[in-house]
């Protein structure tokens, strides 16, 4: 949430201070300014407003990460003493999440909860939330494997083409939602075992889509664990503090084409 994104009452009065390095926001207002209405009663008097949250589209085009909602306040005063108001708690409307995998292999791809300990149970999440993913593969009847993920698609539709779609992982191991201006996405690192890949997303749902739906396929894949990896068998993500790619594993060459955004003809 961004302080400019925030105002207060119906004359949408913007706030007094600020600062981009600090979470505080202070808006300072009389009692009849910014649209209060004041309602008497009996034993109070109540002046109602409200904190506006109007978010800006950063970001990709596609999909917002961020849904504008209204905060109603009330100040309550008796009439014969004075109180403090106590702090107000938004209620979010939360929307769907669904996932679907593709079983190759003793594939596995699971929705996990904060502290990766176990499958998370429910599939709504808040925008602000971070979904976190855990890709698996049986290695029982294998020799040791390291597991890739090559692409992950979100659509409107369970139809892998369908459009709109987002990619979020693309070019063969590229967390490219990671590069937005107001995502944190990025693979987990160190893995916990060579046969398992974690990565973090911020939520998401696509614009204008009233049905806050989104259908979730990634592309798995493995290479001998005793195989280096290369640019087309990788996973990359985007260090916002030094403006880099990093891999999981493996020389940071391997993940340099990933700004180039064309991985099939690197070497």
């Amino acid at each position: 949430v961004r302080a400019v994104d925030l105002t207060l009452g119906s004359a949408g009065c913007l706030p007094a201070v600020w600062s981009p390095v600090e979470t505080m926001v202070t808006f300072v207002a009389g009692l009849h300014e910014c649209g209060n209405t004041l309602k008497v009663t009996p034993d109070a008097l109540v002046y109602s407003s409200s904190l506006n949250y109007k978010p800006v589209l950063a970001g990709s085009p596609v999909i917002i990460r961020t849904s504008p909602a209204v905060v109603p306040i009330e100040c309550h005063y008796p009439r014969r003493d004075n109180v403090s108001s106590h702090g107000v708690k938004p209620t979010w409307v939360p929307f769907h999440f669904t996932m679907s995998s593709e079983e190759k292999m003793s594939f596995s791809l699971r929705l996990m909860n904060d502290d990766w300990s176990a499958e998370r149970v429910s599939p709504i999440f808040q925008l602000g939330e971070v979904l976190h993913f855990q890709a698996g593969v049986n290695t029982e009847n294998h020799a040791p494997l390291r597991l890739f993920v090559d692409t992950c698609v979100a659509t409107r539709t369970p139809d892998r083409s369908s459009s709109p779609q987002y990619a979020f992982i693309d070019f063969s191991g590229c967390l490219v939602d990671g590069q937005l201006d107001d995502a944190t996405s990025t693979f987990i690192s160190p893995r916990p075992r060579q046969d398992v890949l974690q990565f973090a997303v911020d939520a998401f749902k696509f614009a204008g889509d009233p049905s806050n739906l989104i259908y979730i396929t990634c592309h798995l894949k493995v290479s001998l664990a005793d195989q280096a990896p290369d640019p087309l068998n990788k996973a990359c993500s985007f260090n916002k503090s030094n403006n880099l790619w990093a891999p999981v594993e493996g020389t940071w060459d391997i993940c340099s084409c990933c700004e180039m955004r064309s991985c099939d003809l690197a070497r």
